[in-house]
């Protein structure tokens, strides 16, 4: 992999807090319009921002650094996979069904010849549905839990993601991820460089470098020094754009500005370089990574999407059958029942229109085994053994590594495979990017095969 020449590090340019412009007319950086501020060392002092809250209720400034990706927890489950089942217009189908059979008037089948079927159809999505949430919480977990180094009470004590606040000194070593978006202190490389893999965020591999501020890569050497640090952090509020930042450091009556060369990405891996410390600055949800990923979707398969378009033409189809057979009741009713000794003895003295309206509901209901119910129950099922053989395979094993296939969603299978457009600016995206050296020219010699 290739590395990026950094180049020296320029002196710190004058900043100013007098107007809401980007450049003073001296060149200065004008830090009147940021409003996040960031203590190092402080804990108190960063937990004394709020933000407004739900309704009159307030709550911290600053997120905590733990990243919660499930979508539902003890409360929220039953309400919203139901909502999310009732997506589809099948189960929708069925719970109009068991409501019209409840009404004595117009029921023809019990009750519970449909509610029982339906409430299997949505068990088995819901058993799914928390198995699928499940992983995704051990996977939370797993991320949550990695360790690194903070900074407390003159010391570096072995912590967790989860413990990283704003404001705390973090050490990494080579080859951690870094836990939060931090400014960069210094390092155990010359000039305070970092080296950093990117391949989380944007894919690439090729190392870039990150270099700290002259002031911090001076002082901040030692732990001693690391603990007395005191400075703050004025920058801009959070945001997802992932190449730009700006800010200052106040410290000891000076003002140095940041930019984004100075600051480690939360997602970002240590590589090349022994030792870094870096002063958290953005956390959890607030983090420009997860500023840019958007709202947990729920994602639907053509063949779902297929089936709600089947229901609908199934259910005109009962709609207009059921009409039908409606008029022609009311019909009968009209010209012929009255005819009829025995059979107007059962009307009741009720109109051809009521009798004709009744029998239309009477017959959706009488009709709606027409709708595939256990077919959805089917559908289930494979897509759970179908992730099952998925993570089985041994031919989807990778040896050097030693992996296997991950089917992390059985939702999704049948899409496996179904890709029409690639877009792509290099072959690098689509292979291993491995070359293997085959012969070389030096000279006028030929070295190789």
């Amino acid at each position: 992999m290739s590395l990026q020449q950094p180049p020296s590090n320029p002196a710190s340019s004058p900043v100013c807090t007098h107007s809401n412009t980007d450049r003073c007319s001296d060149g200065g950086l004008c830090l009147s319009e940021y409003t996040w501020q960031v203590k190092a060392n402080d804990r108190d002092f960063n937990n004394q921002f709020t933000k407004k809250g739900f309704l009159c209720f307030k709550r911290r400034k600053y997120a905590d650094n733990v990243i919660r990706t499930r979508k539902y927890n003890v409360l929220t489950f039953l309400p919203f996979n139901l909502y999310e089942q009732f997506q589809r217009v099948a189960n929708v189908y069925f719970l109009l069904m068991v409501i019209l059979q409840g009404v004595p008037a117009i029921s023809t089948l019990p009750w519970h010849t449909t509610m029982i079927p339906l409430i299997m159809v949505l068990a088995t999505r819901g058993v799914k549905d928390i198995m699928d949430d499940m992983a995704r919480y051990r996977s939370d977990n797993e991320i949550n839990n990695r360790p690194c180094d903070i900074l407390h009470s003159g010391s570096f004590r072995a912590a967790r993601w989860r413990d990283v606040h704003v404001g705390d000194v973090v050490r990494l070593r080579k080859d951690q991820f870094i836990p939060a978006d931090m400014l960069l202190l210094n390092s155990s490389e010359p000039h305070s460089l970092c080296y950093v893999e990117t391949a989380d965020i944007d894919g690439e591999t090729n190392l870039k470098y990150r270099q700290a501020l002259s002031v911090t890569h001076e002082e901040l050497h030692t732990e001693d020094k690391l603990a007395a640090f005191d400075g703050r952090v004025l920058c801009e509020e959070p945001n997802s754009q992932l190449h730009s930042f700006s800010g200052a450091l106040h410290w000891r009556g000076g003002q140095h500005p940041i930019d984004n060369e100075r600051i480690l990405l939360r997602g970002f891996r240590l590589r090349n370089t022994h030792t870094c410390y870096g002063l958290v600055i953005f956390t959890g949800l607030d983090s420009k990574i997860l500023r840019n990923c958007g709202r947990t979707v729920v994602k639907r398969t053509r063949i779902e999407l297929l089936m709600n378009h089947v229901v609908l033409m199934i259910l005109l189809f009962l709609l207009v059958t059921s009409l039908l057979l409606a008029v022609g009741a009311g019909v009968w009713e009209a010209q012929v029942s009255g005819s009829i000794q025995a059979i107007a003895a059962l009307s009741e003295g009720f109109s051809p229109a009521y009798w004709g309206f009744v029998t239309f509901w009477g017959y959706i209901i009488i009709l709606s085994p027409a709708m595939p119910m256990a077919l959805y129950i089917t559908f289930e099922v494979i897509h759970v053994v179908h992730s099952r053989f998925i993570n089985w395979d041994l031919q989807m094993h990778f040896p050097e590594k030693d992996t296997y296939a991950n089917a992390r969603s059985t939702s999704l299978n049948e899409q496996l495979g179904q890709i029409e457009v690639i877009f792509s600016d290099k072959t690098g995206t689509l292979t291993q990017n491995i070359m293997t050296y085959k012969k070389c020219c030096v000279a006028g010699t030929v070295y190789g095969e």
